[in-house]
C-alpha cells in the first residue's frame, strides 16, 4: 500500500526572512520578481500553509500595475496606483521581501506624505478580458480625464468642477497664486485674469491639498 503523505497545515502568520516584519492573512505584501530589473510585485495575502517539511507557502491575489494591464498606463494614472486582479497564485513565502498598505483612493488622497511603501487602488481588474470594475469614473476638467491625484487641480467656483492649470493655459506656479478662480465658461476675460493669495485644492476629498510627495 502507498503511503499517505501528511497533510498541509494553515498558518496565522510568516515572519519575512532575515527581518522582524511578521505577514498575516489579508495583508500586501511586495514579491520578488524573475527579473531582477522589474519593480517587486504586490500580491495580497489570502492564505499561509506550511507542507510536512515546513515548507511555507502563500497564496496570494495579485495586484497589476497601469503599464502591466492590457490597456496599459494612461494619463490619469497616478504613479502608486494598482489594479486588484482576478489573478490568484500559490508561491513559495520566500519570495517575499516586504510589506506595503494598498490604500482606498480616498484614504490616498488624504495622506499628508506619500512613502515608498504606499499604493492605492481604485479598480478591480479581470486579467483575461481587461475589464474593469467600476467601469465608469467621475470625469473632471475640459479634458474629461478622471482624477490623478499626482496633478494639481483647481476648482471653479462658478460651476464647481476641477481643472488641471494647463487645460486652462497656466502653469502650475500661477494656479498656486490664484485667490479665485473661474474657468473659461463661467467667467469674463477680466474675471479670468485675476490673481491673488490662495491655496488650490484637489478633488476627493475636498480639502487643501498640495502636490504629492514621493
Amino acid at each position: 500500500m502507498a503511503k499517505t503523505k501528511p497533510g498541509k497545515k494553515d498558518l496565522d502568520s510568516y515572519t519575512i526572512k532575515g527581518t522582524n516584519k511578521v505577514v498575516r492573512v489579508g495583508d500586501c505584501v511586495l514579491m520578488r520578481p524573475s527579473d531582477s530589473d522589474k519593480p517587486p510585485y504586490v500580491a495580497r495575502v489570502e492564505k499561509i500553509e506550511a507542507d510536512h517539511r515546513n515548507n511555507v507557502k502563500v497564496k496570494v491575489r495579485w495586484y497589476y500595475r497601469p503599464e502591466e494591464s492590457i490597456g496599459g498606463r494612461r494619463q490619469f494614472h497616478g504613479a502608486k496606483e494598482l489594479f486588484l486582479s482576478d489573478h490568484y497564485d500559490v508561491q513559495s513565502a520566500h519570495t517575499i521581501e516586504g510589506k506595503c498598505i494598498v490604500h482606498s483612493f480616498k484614504n490616498y488622497t488624504k495622506l499628508e506624505n506619500v512613502g515608498a511603501e504606499d499604493y492605492f487602488c481604485r479598480f478591480e481588474y479581470k486579467a483575461a478580458t481587461g475589464g474593469f470594475t467600476p467601469d465608469r469614473v467621475a470625469v473632471y476638467c475640459k479634458c474629461e480625464m478622471p482624477y490623478n491625484p499626482d496633478d494639481l487641480m483647481v476648482q471653479c467656483e462658478g460651476c464647481k468642477d476641477w481643472f488641471h492649470p494647463s487645460c486652462m493655459g497656466m502653469t502650475i506656479e500661477q494656479a498656486k497664486k490664484l485667490d479665485h478662480f473661474l474657468c473659461s465658461d463661467c467667467s469674463s476675460e477680466d474675471d479670468a485674469k485675476r490673481s491673488g493669495n490662495g491655496f488650490p485644492s484637489s478633488p476627493e476629498p475636498k480639502v487643501e491639498t498640495k502636490r504629492r510627495k514621493r
